[in-house]
């Protein structure tokens, strides 16, 4: 067992065992929990054959949730997502997407947009924010379709404005390409954008969404969008091999984080705001010489914390925390591209909703002085 499996074992069980945390971590999570959490199904409803059944309703209502006409369950949101934007390059007559290079598909997807696509990416900016109006009208070459990562999560889980995003979409438009959200946390993002998810899915042709990034499900994804659309992304899921012969316990799963989970996403987001605050206010006053919360008032439920100290360090600290008080405030660190600078990504959900300000300021102090 390498030193890294040692402290992953440590991290899992400080986290089952803490009486206090912001949220919990899918690592902590048993079998038995997990199913515990499916949506009570009806012991005469038919199991789903490839996609019918409860797969089906939970279609129906992730278009309801958006507005559109239809939307597609896929095994992963990878496989929705490449097969969104492989129809738009077939539809558009154009190969070329322009994204942020600190999107999903540019870090976490292995280059398949090219090599299993064919398809080719520019990005309207390499800052580490959203893509402005002027960024996209200023692209040097044509491009067919403009995927926009909502929140930005690799910047800081960042969200444009409603205005910014309304300029950024007609200067795509302009430019006659077509519009595709990735919104794999689109479900949190109506109390930053102050507008509902159907007038924010309003703005893009096809919509992708998550059901256990932000709703706790056990995986899977959709795609909404028209029904022309989903159509032929039905045709290309059971190319790309997501046909799959039972669905229901993801189905299940996706449909019990609609119902409990999605309601409570706008109190995570405010109170976010106030952990994020009072982080703030602990970190200036501790022995740490500069620290950095990103965004500094979060736009969603989840938010960076950048520190000048070593990954391991950071995380064996947090570490030592949960398991000397019970309380887990930070997991693990990460290495940034600055030398001995490390960031980690807080989330904050049902457990953090009882943490005041002073609760997250005492826990930083305890967290700092194990440095």
């Amino acid at each position: 067992m390498t030193a890294d499996d040692d402290l992953t074992k440590r991290l899992v069980a400080a986290g089952r065992s803490a009486e206090r945390r912001l949220s919990g971590s899918p690592r902590e999570a048993t079998v038995g929990e997990l199913l515990s959490g499916l949506a009570a199904p009806d012991p005469d409803e038919p199991a789903d054959v490839y996609g019918d059944g409860v797969v089906t309703r939970l279609e129906r209502r992730v278009a309801e949730l958006l507005g559109t006409e239809d939307a597609a369950f896929f095994p992963s949101g990878t496989m929705a997502q490449q097969i969104a934007l492989r129809c738009w390059a077939g539809r558009t007559g154009n190969q070329v997407v322009a994204l942020h290079p600190m999107s999903h598909p540019e870090v976490w997807e292995g280059g398949a947009l090219s090599l299993v696509s064919g398809l080719r990416t520019v990005h309207p900016t390499t800052d580490p924010r959203q893509p402005t109006a002027e960024d996209v009208a200023d692209l040097p070459e044509p491009f067919g379709t403009l995927m926009l990562e909502l929140p930005l999560r690799e910047a800081g889980f960042l969200l444009p404005s409603w205005e910014e995003l309304e300029a950024v979409v007609d200067a795509a438009r302009d430019r006659d390409a077509v519009v595709h959200f990735d919104g794999a946390r689109l479900w949190e993002s109506t109390v930053h954008f102050g507008r509902p998810l159907p007038e924010i899915a309003g703005l893009a042709d096809s919509v992708y969404v998550s059901f256990y990034k932000s709703l706790g499900g056990l995986s899977g994804a959709a795609l909404a969008g028209s029904s022309s659309l989903v159509s032929e992304a039905r045709v290309w899921r059971h190319r790309y091999g997501g046909q799959i012969f039972h669905q229901f316990p993801q189905a299940l799963s996706a449909l019990a984080g609609l119902d409990r989970e999605l309601p409570r996403l706008p109190p995570y987001v405010e109170r976010a705001r106030v952990v994020a605050a009072a982080l703030a206010e602990a970190l200036a006053d501790g022995p740490a010489p500069w620290f950095r919360i990103n965004p500094e008032v979060p736009h969603t439920h989840q938010f960076q914390v950048w520190l000048p100290y070593g990954a391991d360090r950071l995380t064996e600290a947090g570490v030592r925390l949960a398991e000397e008080t019970g309380t887990v405030l930070f997991r693990r660190w990460s290495p940034t591209v600055v030398p001995g600078v490390s960031m980690t990504e807080v989330t904050v959900t049902q457990p953090g909703l009882t943490w005041t300000a002073e609760d997250v300021r005492e826990a930083t102090r305890a967290f700092t002085a194990r440095l």
